[in-house]
């Protein structure tokens, strides 16, 4: 230790001097050994570029997809085939209803009592051939009767006019017998026009069914017309299905036929009828044919690739179907690439908890080379 107390180190041995006069250079640390990683991710990056495109390359022209399509199912508008006052609404929105069930009743009362009218129609009616089959029958009676008599004044006549020849009978008795035999023919032509007339009024048929006549079949039409009107007042629902739009419905509301005033009542969704409806551009159809299989994903449904396969291609393309087709006959016209409806049904069962409701967005993809075209 120094006088002054401070720390005295040994002096390191100063580095030998090389000829020259210049002191040897710091011996080198060693570098540090550089990661692998930058390399790997380097030459991955190539590798990747190729899958990709052999993937794209192997699979390029063997898919046709579109989100441009919807669900669809078909709806049957409900409107009422008589006219009258609403009595009972029978359903809700949105509830499921099965064939035949009873949607809504229009007031039958009126209905009741015009059916009553038309089976006393047909009662008349009846009543009515009857009796001119009785007339009928009286005719021929008549037309007998006036036949044996002017034979007997023929008779008459023709003795009157032998003993007016001989000179035995006198004029007067002989111009009396002419004039019988002329009532007796003149009684006969009337009871053959009354016998035409009563068979005219039996059809022209004197054996005819009392319900095969003219009268009485119009009196039965108009009673089956009444009675279907009677029926009618029981609206129930033509398919099974789901209550749609039944805000007009309303207890003591009234009613139009559709020949007077045709009225939506409501509408029923046909569930059990389901599809989807694909809007390809025409581009992708060079190869499509139903019966390849397809995919279906739904917006509702993330995650769920459905089963389906094409069952039939649209007739034309959807502007050739709309209320006002384009014309491109102008000197503006631009090509523009068009969409064709191809229907795609769904063939893998539903799981529980997934409902198809009708307009729910969809995305599809065709394989082209699942069925090749004949």
């Amino acid at each position: 230790m120094s006088a002054d107390g401070g720390d005295k180190r040994p002096a390191e041995p100063a580095a030998p001097v090389k000829a020259g006069g210049r002191p040897p250079e710091p011996a080198s640390q060693p570098a540090p050994a550089r990661s692998n990683r930058r390399y790997y991710i380097m030459a991955s990056v190539p590798v990747l570029l190729l899958l990709i495109g052999g993937y794209f390359w192997l699979t390029g022209g063997r898919y046709a997809s579109t989100d441009n399509s919807y669900v669809q199912q078909d709806k049957v508008t409900i409107t009422a085939d008589i006219s009258g006052r609403i009595v009972k609404v029978a359903v809700g929105e949105n509830q499921p209803v099965a064939k035949g069930d009873l949607l809504l009743q229009i007031d039958p009362e009126p209905y009741r009592i015009a059916l009553a009218q038309a089976d006393a129609a047909v009662a008349t009616a009846r009543l009515s051939v009857e009796q001119v089959r009785s007339a009928y029958q009286q005719a021929l009676v008549e037309q007998k009767t006036s036949t044996d008599d002017l034979n007997f004044k023929q008779k008459a006549f023709d003795r009157q006019q032998d003993l007016l020849n001989k000179g035995v009978a006198s004029q007067a008795t002989y111009e009396q017998s002419e004039n019988d035999l002329h009532t007796a023919q003149e009684t006969l032509a009337k009871a053959n026009e009354g016998v035409l007339a009563a068979l005219a009024a039996l059809g022209g048929d004197a054996g005819i069914k009392t319900d095969d006549h003219p009268t009485v079949l119009a009196a039965l039409a108009r009673r089956d017309q009444t009675a279907l009107d009677l029926k009618n007042t029981s609206v129930v629902a033509p398919v099974a299905g789901v209550v749609a739009q039944t805000g007009n419905l309303q207890v003591g509301g009234y009613v139009a036929s559709p020949a007077a005033n045709p009225t939506a009542l409501l509408s029923i969704v046909e569930t059990g009828s389901t599809w989807v409806e694909a809007n390809f551009k025409e581009t992708d159809l060079t190869k499509m044919v139903p019966g390849q299989s397809a995919t279906v994903s739904l917006d509702a449904y993330p995650g769920h690739k459905f089963k389906a396969e094409v069952a039939s291609i649209g007739a034309g393309t959807g502007a050739q179907f709309s209320l006002l087709p384009a014309q491109n006959a102008t000197g503006n016209w631009v090509k523009v690439v068009q969409r064709v409806p191809v229907r795609i049904t769904i063939t893998e069962p539903l799981s529980n908890g997934i409902v198809l409701r009708t307009g729910l967005s969809a995305s599809v993809t065709v394989d082209l080379t699942s069925k090749s075209a004949s």
